[in-house]
């Protein structure tokens, strides 16, 4: 398609008033179809509009020696541009027998009158068949926010693209008025098409903006409807509702307030016998509201009042109060701190957990004692002190150690693992400071130890508790001093080496039994990280599991296998003195022994069958026994730890009122110390 753009100047003393502006679109008409071309014209800051449109060509208002742009589209355009050009600048003279016919276009765009638009009360906008905006009148201007200099001659779906004029058009048919949001206006669309004779010729579209109804009239006929709706409304609400006029007659009384009051009052009683000396009467002496105010009732319920004057032209013509039992607010209150002390919990835990570097992220659970090791251990990586990992075998002692290094900004440099059990005692020098050429029988050339290939890194001293007291001592100058010679060599190595150790031994027992250097101990236990087992957080056995069938699953190139909920339970019941190593293997066990997509009861191994007592058995029992017996009788057994006791009775506490607060006010403590101790002995209790 082509396109042509020159600059006409209407020389037409008049300008191009409805006549002429009819004229001009007749011959647009002839001109268009004599060339297969699309006329549309601009000036000013107005959009283009088509040449075609009387309404939009009178809209521009334009007058003599004003400059437009006419654009051509289509074939001949060079033809049709001269042509269009020649006849704007002419001075419009026209033969008699076109005058009906322009007479005929004058006819069909009467509805032009910008006089008539503006007095409309409703928005009015108007397109032709082509969806072109012919008509906006200031009413819509004011609606939709837009001036009419910039809508008149776009596309209304770019002004208003929630309308339905689209489908008008499409079916011939008007659709049922809708309401719509139009910036800050709730308005009613009415949309209509334009039709003569079997042709479409536009659709106009009628905007009502109903956010300015205002004071319906008491005295209307509908009078009765509304009544009978907000009698409805006082009837349903929670709150009692009282209205009395003002001669103290109680008017109305509400379901509510006859049942929150014991049905101490009825339609008709007067105030000035029943309550001569009440807030009610009060507030009828004193035209003065009363708020927040309480008082008792005889059948024994407290309730809060507020009490309002009704006032109609400074006059005192009854009143109305609106009472709430004070015992909804109190369960409110409950319900608020509850959820309070609750929320409180949820965003602890969340800031512990979102504050962990991602090198943790391979350490699977959620429960409150792994995530506290695992903050302390994160609150390691960015220095360089030794850090001594305990727990039992298989809590993932290595995994913690991984994570240190890798969130630390040796991340780069070696990480370097030693299991000290595992290397014999003849050879653990060797192992770990290395050793030269003929230092020995069998070493036939020099080699690194592992303190030297971990320089710039981290050393992991796994089964630190199994070394020797010859190699403890080798291993405290190392430590101290960063420095060693390789056995048999003269020369002193300097090291840069982070030292991670772990054990799952009891040291302090070794110290006092001299068989583990006390210089050393402290030297290892800068910071200590203690891994809790397994049957601690059995909460995470359910997460393990599936990360564990997913993992062996990926690893087979099959589909994850699940766990029945009766399989599930015993897993949880049972103590795995293995941890999470005995897991894992008990998994992948299950997984190939296992013929069905799900894991039952029947296919786990007969010691994790058999019944096991487990530690929450125990304080279930005791918990019983604190139920059921004095405290006296509990003492004449053997002594438990404070915590022990501690937790039975927060325990307990939880189970009777089932929620921080009330359990704190039987206590005579803070909700907020309850909340702590229940995350501190992860405590469970029904809601």
């Amino acid at each position: 398609m082509n396109t042509k753009k020159i600059k006409v100047i209407i020389k037409y003393e008049k300008g191009l008033h409805i006549r002429v502006a009819a004229m001009i679109v007749q011959k647009a008409g002839e001109i268009q179809r004599k060339y297969n071309v699309t006329f549309k014209i601009k000036i000013g800051t107005f959009n283009e509009v088509p040449l075609t449109s009387i309404l939009l060509v009178t809209a521009l208002k334009i007058k003599r020696n004003d400059q437009l742009d006419l654009i051509t589209l289509g074939e001949e355009v060079e033809k049709a541009a001269q042509e269009m050009k020649n006849y704007l600048e002419s001075d419009f003279s026209m033969k008699e027998d076109n005058l009906s016919e322009v007479d005929t276009i004058l006819q069909d765009n009467m509805v032009t009158s910008a006089n008539i638009y503006s007095a409309i009360d409703n928005g009015l906008l108007v397109v032709d068949n082509r969806q072109t905006i012919i008509v906006f009148n200031k009413q819509l201007e004011t609606l939709m926010g837009i001036s009419a200099e910039k809508a008149l001659g776009q596309n209304v779906n770019v002004i208003f693209p929630k309308s339905k004029i689209t489908r008008v058009l499409n079916s011939k048919k008007s659709v049922p008025t809708y309401l719509t949001v139009i910036g800050a206006y709730d308005v009613m669309v009415t949309t209509t098409p334009i039709i003569e004779g079997n042709n479409i010729l536009g659709v106009i579209c009628v905007f009502d903006d109903i956010s300015k109804l205002i004071d319906i009239s008491w005295e209307l006929d509908e009078i009765k409807e509304l009544k009978e709706k907000y009698l409805l409304i006082l009837e349903t609400v929670q709150d009692g509702i009282c209205l009395f006029n003002k001669n103290g007659i109680i008017t109305y009384l509400n379901k509510a307030y006859k049942e929150i009051t014991g049905n101490e009052s009825a339609e008709g009683n007067d105030l000035n016998v029943i309550s001569p000396n009440g807030n009610r009467m009060s507030v009828l002496r004193t035209g003065k509201k009363v708020k927040g105010g309480i008082s008792h009732k005889a059948n024994g319920t407290t309730i809060i009042a507020n009490i309002t004057p009704i006032i109609v032209e400074e006059k005192i013509i009854g009143g109305i109060s609106v009472i709430k039992d004070i015992t909804e607010i109190e369960k409110l209150m409950e319900t608020i701190s509850q959820l309070s002390a609750k929320a409180e919990y949820l965003e602890e835990e969340l800031n512990r957990r979102n504050k962990l570097d991602p090198a943790f992220n391979r350490i699977v659970g959620t429960s409150s004692k792994l995530y506290d090791a695992m903050k302390i251990a994160a609150k390691t990586s960015n220095n360089n002190l030794n850090v001594l990992i305990r727990g039992e075998s298989g809590t993932g002692k290595e995994l913690i150690a991984e994570a240190i290094h890798y969130s630390s900004k040796r991340m780069n440099k070696p990480f370097v693992r030693v299991n000290c059990a595992a290397i014999p005692a003849n050879l653990l020098e060797s192992e770990m400071f290395g050793h030269i050429k003929g230092a020995y029988t069998g070493a036939i050339k020099t080699k690194m130890g592992k303190f030297e290939l971990a320089n710039g890194g981290t050393i992991f001293l796994d089964e630190i508790g199994e070394l020797d007291k010859s190699m403890q001592a080798k291993m405290l100058r190392v430590i101290q001093k960063k420095e060693f010679q390789r056995v048999g060599g003269e020369k002193t190595i300097t090291v840069d080496v982070r030292i991670i150790a772990a054990t799952n031994r009891d040291l302090e027992k070794l110290v006092k039994m001299g068989e583990f250097r006390e210089d050393l101990y402290y030297r290892l236990n800068v910071i200590p990280v203690w891994l809790p087992p397994l049957r601690e957080r059995k909460g995470d056995i359910p997460i393990l599991l599936d990360y564990f069938l997913n993992k062996i699953a990926n690893d087979l190139n099959d589909r994850p296998k699940t766990i029945s909920k009766k399989a599930l339970v015993k897993l949880e019941n049972y103590e795995w003195p293995g941890n999470i190593r005995e897991l894992e293997n008990v998994v992948e066990r299950l997984v190939v022994l296992s013929d069905k997509d799900v894991i039952d009861i029947d296919n786990l191994p007969n010691y994790i069958n058999e019944k096991q007592i487990s530690q929450s058995d125990i304080y279930d029992n005791d918990l019983v026994i604190l139920n059921n017996t004095n405290i006296n009788d509990m003492f004449e057994e053997e002594i438990k730890s404070w915590n022990t006791y501690e937790k039975l009775i927060i325990q307990n506490a939880m189970k009777k009122y089932k929620s921080f607060n009330a359990a704190g006010k039987a206590l005579g403590i803070s909700h907020k110390t309850v909340a702590s101790k229940v995350r501190k002995y992860h405590i469970q209790w029904e809601d």
